[in-house]
C-alpha cells in the first residue's frame, strides 16, 4: 500500500534526520540511497551513516567520471564506515552496441546519460521500494518544487529527498561541524560534479550548476520530475 505522502511531508518538512529515520526504519519498505559522491554528497551520506551504516548505497560509475570522484568515493565510504556500497556500471553489451568509442556524449548527451546512468539505476533499484536522493530545492530547475517524499506510479518507487529544504550555507555548516572531507574538485571551481566530459569549472557569480552540460539546455542527468512524475528523457 502506498504511504500517505501528504502526512509524511507535513510531519517531516525541514527535519532531514526524522525523514531518514522513518525511511530507514522499514516502515516504508526496502530503501536504498543513491549517491554521486559529488560536491556535497558527504552531508547526506554522513546523516545516513549515523542512522544505519548497513544502508545499501548505490554509486553509479558511468565509466566517464573524474578520477578524483572515484578516489573520493572510496575514501569517503571508508571514512564513514559504509558497509553496503554497491558500484553500478553500464552493461558491457549495451555500451558496445550503442557507444563503443565513448563518443556518444558528443552527439547526444541525453542518450549518453540514459545509457550510462538511467538504465543502470533502474536495474539497480529492482528489489527496492524506494530510494534516498540528495536533491535540494535551491538547486533550481525541476528541483524547485520537490517534496521530501514523492512517489512515481510508473516505476512504483518512493523517492525521499531529506535535504529538500537545505541551502548552500546549511550544507557548508554541516560539513564544517562534522569535519567532513571535501571533494577535491570543489577547491578547483567545481561546485557541481558529474561526468568529466560534460562538467566544467564555474566562474564567480555563476549558478553552481552552470558547469553541468555547459552550452546546452540540459539540466538533469536523465531522471526528471515532470508534473510530479519521474520520467526518463528519451533521445530525439
Amino acid at each position: 500500500m502506498q504511504p500517505d505522502l501528504t502526512r509524511l511531508n507535513a510531519r517531516y518538512e525541514g527535519d532531514a534526520e526524522g525523514a531518514l529515520r522513518v525511511a530507514l526504519s522499514g516502515a516504508l519498505g526496502k530503501i536504498a540511497m543513491v549517491s554521486s559522491f559529488g560536491a556535497d554528497s558527504a552531508v547526506l551520506l554522513h546523516l545516513v551513516s549515523q542512522i544505519d551504516r548497513d544502508t545499501p548505497v548505490l554509486f553509479i560509475d558511468t565509466l566517464m567520471l573524474f578520477q578524483e570522484t572515484l578516489d573520493y568515493q572510496r575514501d569517503l565510504a571508508e571514512h564513514l564506515g559504509l558497509t553496503d556500497l554497491r558500484v553500478i556500471t553500464p552493461g558491457k553489451d549495451a555500451l558496445g552496441a550503442t557507444d563503443p568509442f565513448n563518443r556518444l556524449h558528443l552527439a547526444d548527451q541525453d542518450a549518453c546519460c540514459d545509457l550510462r546512468k538511467t538504465r543502470p539505476l533502474e536495474q539497480a533499484l529492482k528489489g527496492f521500494d524506494g530510494w534516498i536522493t540528495g536533491r535540494k530545492r535551491f538547486q533550481g530547475g525541476a528541483r524547485q518544487g520537490i517534496d521530501m517524499f514523492e512517489y512515481d506510479a510508473d516505476f512504483h518507487h518512493l523517492k525521499i529527498n531529506p535535504l529538500a529544504s537545505w541551502n548552500g550555507k546549511d550544507l557548508a555548516a554541516y560539513m564544517d561541524a562534522h569535519a567532513l572531507p571535501r571533494h577535491p574538485l570543489v577547491a578547483k571551481g567545481y561546485p557541481s560534479i558529474g561526468c568529466a566530459p560534460c562538467t566544467s569549472p564555474v566562474k564567480a557569480g555563476e549558478d553552481p550548476r552552470a558547469g553541468r552540460w555547459r552550452g546546452s539546455d540540459k539540466d538533469e542527468c536523465g531522471i526528471h520530475v515532470v508534473d510530479g512524475r519521474v520520467i526518463r528523457r528519451q533521445a530525439s
